[in-house]
């Protein structure tokens, strides 16, 4: 596995992905190059069939990109093998997901466990882990299982599932689609606050704009590119100059 040291948790460079259906190729990406640095908060936004879900996969590690390179912690994972990729989506990766998919016979305490058990031990102790508990305000429902929970509460305990083993980059994938607006203002302001107070690395997808203003930074998509792709390309390459000065 290539490794190097980077001022950023994610890098793309020309990335695409075409699909085949039969003898048609369907081009989902198209050379998309950004970065983000650690410890930012960015918003991708676009349409439904804009291709953010397929990035979303390509940047976890779900699937192997057509052409391009994905830069990891430093890590190229665009030719890696699926073992490989799946370590590094094990150490390195959070996702939190629209429906949940919490096991239904866990209470919250038995889901967010499980997830330590499948991501190894990680760095936090009981009391870090109680400090997660606490911000997301789940100690008085740790024992509840999914089905006793409201969906905000549900999404909450898998926003703790996602975290608990500190990952470095927190993928979110429509958090707030299954969600009414109360409950959705209430899982954005922990999204900002996970953020804010742990600083930690959020990539969330989405359609909705008022969702997409909680990040610090957003990229559009459309038709599988990036909209004002040079402004990306400058930034990264601002990003690394700016490591290099230090």
């Amino acid at each position: 596995m290539e490794n190097a040291s980077s001022s950023n948790a994610i890098e793309t460079f020309e990335l695409g992905m075409t699909y085949k259906s039969g003898k048609v190729e369907v081009p989902a990406l198209q050379n998309v190059t950004f970065a983000v640095k650690h410890g930012e908060f960015i918003a991708v936004m676009g349409p439904s069939g804009c291709g953010k879900s397929t990035l979303l996969h390509l940047l976890g590690g779900l699937m192997q990109p057509t052409h391009g390179k994905i830069l990891i912690d430093g890590t190229d994972i665009s030719k890696l093998s699926d073992s490989e990729r799946t370590a590094i989506r094990r150490s390195k990766i959070g996702y939190i997901f629209q429906r949940f998919n919490l096991l239904p016979t866990l209470t919250a305490k038995g889901n967010i466990e499980l997830a330590k058990k499948i991501h190894g031990n990680g760095h936090l102790n009981e009391n870090g882990v109680g400090r997660i508990l606490r911000m997301l305000g789940l100690t008085d429902k740790i024992h509840f299982r999914p089905a006793e929970l409201s969906g905000g509460e549900q999404q909450r305990i898998a926003i703790a599932r996602a975290i608990i083993n500190q990952p470095a980059i927190i993928l979110a994938d429509e958090p707030t689609g299954s969600l009414d607006s109360r409950n959705s203002q209430t899982v954005l302001q922990m999204l900002r606050d996970l953020n804010d107070k742990l600083g930690q690395t959020i990539v969330m997808i989405t359609h909705d704009s008022d969702a997409a203003s909680t990040a610090s930074r957003v990229i559009e998509m459309k038709d599988g590119q990036i909209l004002n792709p040079a402004i990306h390309f400058a930034l990264s390459r601002s990003l690394k100059e700016a490591a290099n000065s230090i």
